[in-house]
């Protein structure tokens, strides 16, 4: 199994950063962040991850900033880390400075390509750092990324945060937040396989809510697989779904029954439903259509849905299967979802309606940076 790994910045991360210059160059300027040791060994017997630091130091081995005054803090930190437990598989040090935009200074990956062409597991990969630029290298590596408190680089706040939205984890305060967060995704593992039989299909779903859009979808319904294909993209979920169906009746066992498995496979991958968003609301506009979409992982079942197709039919798939297959789904996912779509065509409408129900998913199931319930209730 690819190995899964951990991306872990030094300054401002494990030890202070000095304000004044941003070099730890002495003894008397290592200070480590509370908590760290604590943390750190909770983290490591809590997971798998091959543990990697990786740093900038701004003309280490320059007359600015001599070797001499980097390496006895330097190895004093790690040495105090290992006397608890804590060491590192690899230390990566880049030495360029800023202003040369070398690919090898982070957030470049340069000096990662071993880790891109190699047998390791990026898409679970955690970078954690304190600056933007970290969560733009979880990017730029496909992984996740953890921001530890507030950047003091404010020349790094020119990043696309839209375009990292789906990168960022966790903007949290203290490391005590990160590894609860850490240790929560890896209990969690949130995977789910239903294979559902009955007289009428054999319907096989394997469900990965924090995935890429990887997968195949194959129920002999070709409109049907085009919108699980939008589900999988849109909701950046790892989905295979493979139904062999009763076609020569219609399409609507197949349909239905891939409803119910894919519903039932979220409600397993969701678990006990802790330190989720639980709510998603997406509009989406597609050519002349909208698709409005709320839905909530309340725990009922609930449908309410709108819309006027002026065609019996898409392709294989019949038009009034389309607010069949949303019920069977919240039937089993244990999902309350509103869905209202307008518009003329009815491959647009259905196909808005699709991609609008992958963006609420995905903001729904999306991390809260935290492990609570989000229920008063005490149970979903």
């Amino acid at each position: 199994m690819a190995q899964k790994v951990l991306f872990l910045d030094r300054d401002g991360t494990l030890i202070h950063e000095p304000p004044e210059d941003y070099q730890v160059d002495s003894l008397e300027k290592l200070r480590f962040l509370p908590g760290i040791f604590t943390q750190l060994a909770r983290l490591k017997a809590a997971t798998d991850y091959r543990w990697v630091m990786i740093t900038n130091q701004d003309g280490l081995g320059t007359d600015a900033f001599p070797e001499e005054t980097f390496w006895p803090a330097h190895d004093k930190m790690m040495e105090a880390l290992a006397g608890e437990g804590i060491t590192f598989d690899e230390v990566i040090i880049d030495r360029t400075f800023k202003h040369e935009n070398k690919p090898t200074r982070k957030p470049g990956t340069g000096l990662l390509r071993h880790y891109l062409e190699g047998d390791f597991d990026l898409a679970n990969s955690i970078v954690i750092g304190d600056r933007p630029s970290d969560i733009q290298l979880a990017y730029n590596l496909g992984g996740k990324g953890v921001m530890l408190g507030k950047s003091i680089d404010t020349q790094d706040d020119d990043v696309d945060w839209a375009q990292l939205q789906d990168t960022l984890l966790l903007r949290a305060q203290d490391w005590e937040e990160i590894v609860d967060l850490l240790i929560a995704r890896e209990r969690e593992g949130r995977r789910a396989q239903v294979h559902r039989v009955t007289h009428e299909t054999d319907v096989l779903v394997s469900l990965d809510l924090d995935g890429s859009g990887q997968g195949v979808r194959e129920t002999g319904i070709g409109f049907f697989n085009h919108m699980l294909d939008q589900l999988a993209k849109h909701g950046r979920l790892d989905l295979t779904v493979k139904t062999q169906g009763d076609l020569y009746i219609d399409a609507h066992h197949t349909i239905e029954d891939t409803a119910l498995a894919l519903g039932a496979a979220f409600q397993e991958a969701l678990g006990d439903k802790r330190g989720i968003e639980r709510y998603g609301c997406f509009n989406l506009a597609m050519d002349e259509a909208l698709a409005q979409v709320a839905l909530d992982f309340s725990g009922r079942p609930w449908l309410v849905f709108r819309a006027d197709f002026r065609r019996e039919a898409v392709g294989d798939f019949p038009t009034e299967m389309v607010p069949h297959f949303f019920k069977s789904f919240c039937d089993t996912a244990g999902c309350n979802l509103h869905m209202t779509l307008t518009g003329e065509n009815a491959h647009h409408m259905i196909e808005a309606g699709f991609k609008g129900f992958a963006r609420a998913i995905r903001a729904a199931v999306a991390s809260a940076g935290h492990s609570d319930l989000p229920s008063t209730k005490g149970v979903l």
